[in-house]
């Protein structure tokens, strides 16, 4: 009788991970051209042979870890969802999530490193972004037409109007950081940020 099949992940597979894991804080905090292989290796407790066998090189083993950095924030945007209820509260679930998100310092350093490569990986970054996009718009702009079906919002186009209240969270916790270096951090708390952005959006959007 065949033994029966387990979900335990392979050998190979707990090693990339955690070669990914140590790759990813060296491309973030060392840069693309900063990272080595050998320093990689020692901190993730293998041998440059086993990296190589599971990576065919730096630059292979930069693509993987921006991919896998993609399929994390998909994972972590499955946890932005609108709740039910009136416009207000269901608005107020995807803003104070989406803020939170977007002020963690490790995303604003995953995007320095894609930007300062996008030349280098011109694919590899427009998969990132094309999937950012994908991610972040779909569950806002399918909340929003739900919500002018029931006559609580209006507008011209969704995807118009999320752009606008993504903007206004995405400037003061994300962008003004991203550009300064974090040197200069806003001074709302995130979940005034989400509040302020939200009442500014029903007062121009609301009914």
């Amino acid at each position: 009788m065949p033994a029966p099949a387990t979900h335990e992940p392979s050998l190979n597979g707990v090693k990339r991970e955690i070669i990914l894991k140590h790759a990813r804080r060296a491309f973030t905090t060392e840069g693309y051209a900063g990272a080595r292989i050998e320093p990689i290796a020692r901190d993730a407790g293998v041998s440059t042979a086993t990296i190589y066998a599971l990576f065919d090189g730096k630059e292979e083993l930069f693509a993987a870890v921006i991919e896998d950095a993609a399929v994390e924030f998909t994972r972590l945007m499955g946890d932005v969802r609108t709740t039910s209820g009136p416009a207000r509260e269901r608005l107020m679930g995807f803003a104070s999530t989406y803020a939170a998100f977007m002020a963690d310092p490790f995303i604003r350093a995953v995007f320095r490193l894609v930007m300062a490569e996008r030349r280098r990986f011109h694919e590899v970054a427009l998969k990132f972004f094309d999937r950012g996009k994908a991610d972040f718009g779909k569950v806002l702009i399918d909340a929003l037409n739900e919500m002018a079906e029931t006559g609580e919002i209006r507008f011209a186009r969704a995807s118009w109007a999320a752009g606008q209240l993504m903007g206004m969270i995405e400037h003061p916790v994300f962008f003004m950081p991203l550009v300064t270096g974090d040197e200069v951090m806003p001074v709302r708390a995130v979940d005034q940020i989400a509040s302020d952005a939200v009442e500014t959006f029903l007062a121009r959007y609301g009914v």
